[in-house]
């Protein structure tokens, strides 16, 4: 078994241009996106380990947010998780699994999680 790093990016509140009901379909609903990678690591992290031994958190946050394509409308939530993992795994070639949780804001009553969770691993 090989060790591995998981950087977390969680809640996320995003708007995106989703759903199949025509309700849904002129304007972004919210979103909360959250994101797990698994990260090949090296040997050990000393105390002067560089960033580059690892990955930013604002590359995962930027998957999620700024590189969704505007004006672009997912179907579905499906969707948006996919293009948040291929993202994710053009960008390192260290990333070898994610796994992004997405619940839709806008028909939640009550407090529940109405939502998807898709894991994806690098192929």
């Amino acid at each position: 078994m090989n060790d591995l790093l998981q950087l977390q990016v969680h809640d996320l509140e995003v708007q995106v241009l989703t759903g199949i009901y025509s309700e849904e379909t002129h304007l972004p609903q919210p979103l909360r996106i959250s994101i797990t990678v698994d990260l090949a690591l090296p040997e050990r992290f000393a105390p002067d380990t560089p960033l580059s031994a690892s990955k930013s958190y604002m590359d995962i946050k930027h998957a999620a947010t700024t590189a969704l394509p505007q004006g672009v409308h997912f179907t579905l939530i499906e969707g948006v998780a996919d293009h948040i993992c291929e993202t994710l795994f053009v960008s390192d070639d260290r990333v070898k699994r994610i796994e992004v949780k997405i619940v839709k804001l806008a028909i939640a009553e009550d407090g529940e999680s109405i939502g998807i969770n898709l894991v994806r691993n690098r192929r």
